[in-house]
C-alpha cells in the first residue's frame, strides 16, 4: 500500500494557515499551502505508546509536546508558515498503514520522514529530551546532517541553548539516525536537556523554563532563516 499523501497534506494544511495583520486565517477561509510554503516543521519526538525516556512519572513525550506547541505558537507570531507533526498525545506510527514492517519504531520514523519529504520545509527541528545514568550530565545536545545547512542550523541552536544552560556542548553529525540519514531537507535533532538532572528537569518542566527553551530555539531558527535568506 502506498502512503496516503492526501491525508498527510490535509492534516498539515490545518497547521500552516499564515498569521496576517488582521489575525489568523480560519480553516474555512484558508487556502491550502503549497509544499514550498512551509518554513519550519517541528517534529515532536515520541508520542502515544512511545513515551520516550522518563523520570518517575515524567515522560519525555509530554515535555517534547509542551515545548513543541509553545514553539509553534511563538514562530507563528512572526508570520512564518509552521507545521507541527502532532498536537496531542499520539504515535505517528498509528497513521502508517503503508510500510509493511513489524517494527512500530520503524513505522514511526518512516511516517515522520514522509511528512518531511512531502512538505520539504526549509528546516526541520526534531525535539527530544535526554537521559543519563550519571545525574551530573546536563545541558542540551545537537545532531545534524553532513550537509552545510544542517550544520549551520545545529550550531546556531547550540549557541542559543548553550547560552541558556551555561554549557558548551558541541553539535555532532548523527550518522546513524534515521531522519538525518534519509531526508534531504535540512534537519536537526535537538536534545533539550537531561530529564535525569535536577536542574535540567526543572528547566524542562516549569512554565518559565519551557518559555526560555522555546525562545532560545525560536531565535536560532529565525537566525538560520536569515542566514539562508530563502
Amino acid at each position: 500500500m502506498k502512503p496516503n499523501l492526501i491525508a498527510v497534506f490535509l492534516a498539515v494544511a490545518l497547521l500552516c494557515a499564515p498569521v496576517l495583520p488582521g489575525g489568523p486565517i480560519t480553516h474555512a477561509g484558508a487556502a491550502q499551502p503549497s509544499m514550498s510554503a512551509v518554513d519550519v516543521l517541528i517534529d515532536v519526538g515520541h508520542g502515544g505508546i512511545d513515551g520516550g525516556t522518563s523520570y518517575g512519572d515524567l515522560l519525555e513525550k509530554d515535555i517534547n509536546l509542551a515545548v513543541g506547541k509553545k514553539l509553534y505558537d511563538r514562530l507563528r507570531q512572526t508570520g512564518l508558515c509552521i507545521a507541527l507533526n502532532r498536537t496531542h498525545d499520539y504515535a505517528p506510527s498509528d497513521d502508517n498503514d503503508w510500510l509493511k514492517s513489524r517494527s512500530r519504531h520503524l513505522r514511526d520514523l518512516a511516517q515522520r520522514k514522509l511528512l518531511i519529504d512531502v512538505l520539504q520545509p526549509k528546516l526541520t527541528v526534531s525535539l527530544h529530551t535526554n537521559w543519563s545514568k550519571h545525574k551530573a550530565a546536563r545541558g542540551p545536545g545537537f545532531l545534524y546532517q553532513s550537509a552545510m545547512p544542517s550544520y549551520i542550523a545545529a550550531h546556531l541552536l547550540a549557541n542559543r541553548l548553550n547560552g541558556l544552560y551555561g554549557t558548551n556542548t558541541a553539535p555532532y553529525v548523527g550518522k546513524t539516525f534515521y531522519l538525518l540519514k534519509r531526508t534531504n531537507s535540512p534537519t536537526v535533532i535537538v536534545e533539550m536537556g537531561y530529564i535525569s538532572n535536577g536542574s535540567d528537569r526543572n528547566m524542562l518542566t516549569s512554565p518559565e523554563g519551557q518559555k526560555q527553551i522555546t525562545e532560545a530555539i525560536a531565535s536560532a531558527i529565525l537566525d538560520y532563516l536569515i542566514v539562508y535568506d530563502f
